[in-house]
């Protein structure tokens, strides 16, 4: 590893590059990694961009005048230096590398064919556990869809228990003819298999090859005049046909295919993917991400291997709009996972070439909507800047709001918007503790302190909005002079209208002035603190509700007497919760670890009087 010491310029530390394959990390003058790239000659891939012969817009060539320095990594090869640049992307987290964070905001189906009777589960986030995944999909929404067309097509089991827990009579699924009924009843494995697969070929595009194999069936029944059996599978048939109506054939060879392409603002880059199943189009899933320091193809290259490496489903072969440097490297690299040869390939023209043109389409039209969103979220809080008088520009929001019932398990909820958009990542719980007797400034205060005193988040709010009036906004006031952050940012208190006054709207306060703000033609500015507001709200209710609800649970099982905290534990894990204990049977209660049949008696007698 070559070092290059910060003191140094860059002129000096660009005569000395090596012409030989590694890795690069540019430094800002604080020391921090803003960007990690490869190269196959690490001279002429770093020299090229101070140089002008690498092609960057303006606002791009205005990011390159922050570095500062840069680490060089020496690789024997170009693939060690592809191995090395993937780790440490993750390692630093670059600002301006295109790189997987997680896979949350994009849902995905699991099956676990582990277990005897395999049901679909909704995931956030993939795992190497030996379970097929099914997506990501574009939304809940497309899961959701995705559902209920095999929970009416499928009798597929949709209770969520693992392992499969036996009941004394089976649910209203099965009594609706939606389910096998298998938490009451055997089932042979081998017939619940021949619906797990009808259900994996489903999900895997196989729609038309799934219709063959039921035609097949049902005539089969028919011959053996099974005219039951060959009704219900001709009506499967046809929900699955009406199903393919509504998906869009885009090629003739029916392969598997994934289509990227790739759109790009300054501030804004937008990764498309369309997924090609069996020759139909079957989805479109949109990346997004911020400022990026690469080419095009540098940056699909580098989404493409963290993609995979999640451990998605691996088409026959992947369609880009670039030629990736590293395509080779990814083609083998895929290849091997698969355990069959796919192909990468940047087609120029026929059927292939306009599927790219779809997907590219498709990355404009969502960036087009991106931009205009976050132009008109930027007109939006600079307009509230001169509303509320603001010093500087309101990019982060933080909003508190406090939950409690007669003083009762206190609770409070801080909710942060960047930009005008919700970062639950950044979203705090506070569990608020020794304030006799119940006081609502005491709450605030105590919650303000523990947010900039111990709180994990290091970075202050532009704009500081708290739940209440004119006393919420004092204290807040108070507390920050205490800390000495008084002028870190700007404050305000949100209060609701009063309808027996005949008041219109809520009332925002500052600490600038005594007479409450008014926002006249600027409605949707007050409309966007009160949706801050609300989020707050919802997000510290829900919480004093679980925290509610964790103590009634408490409190009910710890009267009974022989139920100790291992039970209590147990229990809970097994039903669920009180009503579910109170709904099962003696026997199913006795039958758990630890558990015998006279403290269970007792546990039913105290719950069920």
């Amino acid at each position: 590893m070559v070092d290059d010491s910060q003191d140094r310029p860059l002129e000096v530390l660009l005569e000395r590059l090596p012409d030989s394959p590694g890795v690069y990390l540019m430094k800002s003058r604080a020391g921090e990694i803003l960007y990690v790239g490869k190269a196959r000659s690490l001279k002429k891939r770093v020299s090229s961009y101070f140089s002008g012969s690498f092609r960057l817009d303006p606002k791009t060539e205005l990011l390159v005048t922050q570095i500062h320095s840069f680490e060089t990594i020496l690789t024997e090869t170009e693939q060690e230096a592809l191995i090395l640049e993937a780790n440490l992307i993750k390692r630093h987290r670059p600002r301006y590398n295109v790189f997987h964070r997680d896979d949350k905001r994009y849902p995905s189906l699991r099956m676990d064919l582990n277990d005897p009777y395999p049901a679909l589960e909704v995931v956030r986030r993939t795992k190497k556990d030996g379970a097929l995944y099914f997506g990501p999909f574009a939304s809940a929404q497309a899961v959701r869809e995705t559902l209920r067309i095999i929970h009416r097509t499928f009798k597929l089991r949709k209770c969520k228990t693992y392992p499969l827990k036996p009941r004394s009579r089976p649910c209203l699924n099965y009594q609706m003819g939606q389910c096998l009924g298998l938490c009451a009843q055997k089932v042979p494995e081998k017939d619940y298999r021949k619906i797990v697969d009808e259900v994996v070929l489903f999900l895997k595009g196989r729609t038309p090859q799934l219709i063959s194999k039921i035609e097949k069936e049902m005539e089969t029944a028919a011959r053996r005049l099974d005219f039951e059996t060959a009704a219900v599978l001709r009506d499967k048939k046809f929900a699955l046909e009406r199903t393919l109506e509504k998906q869009v054939s885009v090629c003739t060879d029916f392969r598997d295919r994934d289509v990227f392409a790739i759109a790009r603002i300054p501030e804004l880059t937008v990764v498309t993917r369309l997924h090609v199943r069996g020759g139909f189009l079957l989805g479109t899933q949109h990346f997004e991400f911020g400022r990026i320091l690469s080419t095009d193809a540098e940056a699909l290259g580098s989404f493409i291997r963290g993609y995979y490496e999640k451990g998605h489903f691996i088409p026959e072969e992947i369609l880009t709009p670039v030629s990736l440097e590293e395509g080779g490297w990814i083609q083998k690299t895929l290849s091997a996972a698969k355990g069959r040869r796919i192909q990468l390939s940047a087609p120029r023209r026929g059927e292939k070439a306009r599927l790219v043109g779809i997907a590219a389409q498709n990355a404009e039209n969502r960036l087009k909507t991106l931009a205009e969103a976050a132009a008109s979220d930027l007109d939006r809080l600079l307009r509230l800047k001169r509303r509320l008088g603001m010093p500087g520009f309101p990019e982060r929001i933080e909003c508190i709001d406090t939950s409690t019932t007669f003083g009762v398990e206190p609770v409070a909820g801080l909710v942060v918007f960047e930009k005008g958009t919700a970062k639950p990542s950044a979203y705090r719980h506070y569990r608020i503790r020794g304030v006799e007797p119940p006081d609502d400034y005491a709450f605030m205060a105590q919650v303000l302190r523990r947010r900039f005193v111990e709180g994990e988040e290091k970075k202050l709010p532009d704009l500081l909005m708290v739940d209440g009036g004119k006393g919420q906004l004092n204290v807040a006031a108070a507390v920050t002079r205490e800390l000495g952050i008084e002028n870190a940012f700007f404050i305000i208190a949100i209060a609701k209208k009063d309808r027996k006054k005949g008041e219109g709207e809520d009332k925002i306060y500052t600490l600038q002035r005594a007479d409450p703000v008014r926002f006249g033609r600027d409605a949707d500015l007050l409309r966007l603190l009160e949706r801050i507001r609300d989020e707050a709200h919802r997000f510290a209710i829900t919480f004093h509700r679980k925290k509610r609800q964790d103590r009634a649970l408490r409190s009910a099982l710890d009267a009974v007497p022989g139920i100790g905290e291992k039970r209590k534990k147990v229990l809970l894990a097994h039903f669920g919760g009180i009503d579910g204990i109170r709904r099962a049977s003696l026997d199913e209660i006795a039958a758990l670890p630890s558990m015998t049949k006279n403290a269970a008696r007792s546990l039913l007698e105290a719950l069920n009087p």
